[in-house]
């Protein structure tokens, strides 16, 4: 399997997270004389708790010399900023609006752009795309469509009681909401498009979970490709596994350009 070298300008910078405090948003373009024909913005794994905007930067620099714009951003996370997972989810909001404003000014419009990310962050855009924000004043871009990489959340139902409580715990929300964000719940017919990328190893998230979710959005209409990589465990997307980084964005970049590109 290659491992290819990106080409591509890089950038970054902060915006205002929904508290007002700064996150990065890191930025990945075509070379100059290239403009992007779509673009994404990706959202990092670690429970909620761990990770940076720059743990999917090998993937952006990848997706820029396909010529696809793309931006890993941060979100406050459980215990450094974000009291719950509702703090995360409205971070990603308001990172998918700034992702917007950065593409407006290199052309791209609404309906070229495109959320994802991996694990936590996976979900994380999964429900800011699924869902209306929760008030009036929150940023509301939606997404176009939704590239999820071994994504977490997707039947939480699933899970047996006493295992929803912990969760809830975990993730700041009151006895009972959980279901809220279980991703097969979500769905409703018009809903994105969705890619999603999965190991049947997964240790984190079973396939069959995500395969159910798979099902539910096909059966609503909606478009969602679900790319199983056999004996894949979680986190198998990283450059360091040189088995399924390139195919990974090789399947993105196609999934992207096809559905959003500007003609």
């Amino acid at each position: 399997m290659r491992l290819m070298t990106a080409a591509c300008r890089e950038s970054s910078l902060l915006f205002h997270a929904a508290d007002g405090s700064e996150l990065p948003l890191l930025i990945f373009e075509p070379l100059a004389g290239t403009p992007p024909r779509a673009g994404i913005v990706l959202f990092h794994g670690g429970a909620l708790r761990e990770g940076s905007a720059d743990g999917l930067a090998p993937h952006c620099r990848q997706l820029a010399s396909r010529g696809i714009l793309a931006g890993s951003a941060g979100y406050r996370l459980l215990g450094r900023g974000a009291a719950s997972i509702d703090d995360c989810i409205a971070d990603v909001r308001w990172a998918i609006d700034q992702f917007a404003r950065v593409a407006a000014v290199r052309g791209l419009e609404a309906s070229h752009l495109a959320s994802g990310g991996s694990s936590a962050g996976a979900h994380l855009a999964a429900v800011a795309a699924m869902t209306p924000a929760a008030s009036t004043t929150a940023a509301e871009p939606g997404s176009a469509a939704v590239v999820a990489l071994n994504p977490a959340g997707s039947n939480l139902r699933s899970f047996d009681p006493a295992a929803q409580r912990r969760l809830e715990r975990q993730v700041g929300i009151a006895p009972g909401r959980l279901i809220e964000y279980s991703l097969i719940e979500l769905v409703r017919p018009g809903n994105p498009p969705m890619q999603i990328h999965h190991g049947t190893r997964d240790e984190v998230e079973p396939i069959d979970s995500v395969r159910q979710f798979r099902d539910a959005m096909v059966r609503s209409g909606n478009e969602c490709v679900l790319i199983e990589y056999e004996q894949a465990r979680h986190g198998f997307h990283y450059p360091d596994d040189s088995r399924h980084f390139d195919d990974v964005l090789d399947a993105t970049a196609l999934f992207l350009l096809d559905r959003l590109a500007t003609r």
